[in-house]
């Protein structure tokens, strides 16, 4: 049975790629902060006789994170999907353009948005390489944003959350060169603008679409696709 571990599994994005990969019979380690609270996952976990299981880890406690990864050393994990991420303090519908423009540095956001977006990926790829190795698959995906595109942007603003998905997208870009040796694919992916808590009500891709495409996109990911900077529906994006 391959093996799925996705970080912020308990909502959005992360909650349908549980949802999807244990409706077609993969084992999947759902991870986040708070597994206990969301009653869909909880009831996916009672009905999937063991095959997916919940784990407690915050992506930017990086002890907790080796924890885990101890926790979980016999697990071959084919994909490991980075999927917690965060805007800020505000989602779109909250104003996170406005609050993140020209003039509205905040060094502590800043922070803790690059701890989520950046150094969470990076931590959790570190820790978990042994098993993704280990696996038939070993794939490495890290959400990003069409956001973290250089060459794309001709709207300017939001900078903390921009400058986070330009940097994990170079850490993707090195990891598959890094990593190539040990036979792993690693991937910066864009889900497209998504109605989610964070992406907003006025997003125009479901969550359901995003997530079947990013699925159709890794499964046809090859050792010759490591590296590149690809959409939901499998274009290549400009860095």
């Amino acid at each position: 049975m391959a093996i799925v571990l996705v970080t912020g599994a308990n909502r959005g994005l992360g909650f349908e790629f549980v949802r999807q990969y244990a409706r077609d019979g993969w084992r999947v380690l759902a991870c986040c902060r708070q597994p206990a609270g969301p009653q869909a996952l909880t009831e996916i976990v009672a009905q999937s006789d063991g095959d997916v299981t919940t784990h407690q880890v915050d992506v930017t406690d990086f002890v907790r994170i080796e924890g885990l990864a101890h926790e979980l050393k016999d697990a071959a994990i084919d994909v490991l999907i980075n999927c917690a991420g965060t805007a800020g303090k505000y989602t779109i519908d909250e104003g996170a353009m406005a609050y993140q423009a020209f003039g509205k540095f905040d060094g502590e956001e800043w922070m803790q948005v690059y701890r989520v977006n950046v150094m969470g990926p990076m931590k959790m790829s570190e820790a978990f390489i042994e098993q993704v190795v280990a696996s038939d698959q070993k794939k490495i995906i890290t959400l990003t944003s069409e956001l973290g595109s250089i060459g794309f942007n001709s709207s300017g603003n939001f900078y903390p959350y921009r400058a986070s998905k330009a940097a994990v997208n170079a850490i993707m870009k090195s990891m598959s060169i890094d990593l190539a040796e040990k036979g792993v694919i690693a991937i910066p992916l864009h889900p497209g603008w998504v109605s989610t808590d964070m992406g907003g009500k006025n997003a125009p891709v479901g969550v359901g679409e995003s997530v079947t495409g990013m699925r159709k996109v890794i499964d046809g990911l090859t050792m010759a696709k490591s590296g590149r900077y690809l959409t939901y529906e499998g274009k290549e994006m400009p860095w």
